[in-house]
């Protein structure tokens, strides 16, 4: 399998570490929906990543549905998602609150940088983040009950995507992100971010 896209996509890095503590063998190629357009399109004419290409040539994108895949081929005994039904949709939940975390830093990176000056939108901005505040806030309040991990006693995807929307969100954006107001997300992320499974997907 090839996981293209670069490891500073929090979206990329998600799936890539994911893989890791499946135990999945996969080739990284770190290509910029930037810098190597045209090359990511001769792969995908959808110039989205995370792209993974199957080892039959099958490509899938989108990093919920290429871990939802992922899932599909690892050992159900390292699987990140629980069984239980209560405890999946725990899961479920922080992963969809770091998605938004995720997805609204992106937009203000566009809105902000991508799009000249006089055609930035004051009102969406001001929506954005609010949209960002209040997936901190909630990350925050779920963190702050001091366990090990967040749906458990072992790591699920809740940890992995609240641990990489945390890393992301700080260094693209950490006024909105101050460490005296997250202390137990920078703690959290710090902790995550030691294992070896993240060590080995470097945020770039």
């Amino acid at each position: 399998m090839q996981l293209i896209g670069m490891l500073d996509s929090p979206f990329v890095r998600r799936a890539a570490i994911t893989a890791q503590f499946l135990g999945l063998a996969y080739e990284h190629r770190p290509l910029s929906v930037f810098r190597n357009y045209d090359d990511i399109r001769k792969i995908n004419p959808l110039v989205k990543v995370p792209t993974l290409v199957c080892d039959d040539g099958v490509v899938l994108v989108d990093s919920t549905l290429i871990i939802d895949y992922f899932e599909s081929i690892g050992p159900a005994e390292r699987s990140l998602m629980p069984a239980d039904p209560a405890a999946r949709r725990r899961v479920l939940q922080l992963v969809g609150i770091s998605l938004i975390a995720m997805e609204k830093t992106v937009a203000f990176i566009y809105e902000t940088k991508q799009r000249p000056i006089e055609l930035q939108h004051e009102p969406w901005i001001v929506r954005v983040d609010q949209q960002l505040a209040g997936a901190l806030h909630l990350l925050s309040e779920h963190v702050a009950n001091g366990k090990r991990w967040l749906a458990g006693a072992r790591i699920t995807q809740a940890d992995v995507s609240v641990a990489v929307a945390w890393r992301f969100v700080r260094h693209i954006r950490p006024e909105a992100a101050p460490l005296d107001e997250f202390e137990g997300l920078a703690r959290f992320g710090e902790k995550a971010e030691a294992l070896p499974e993240f060590l080995a997907c470097p945020f770039e």
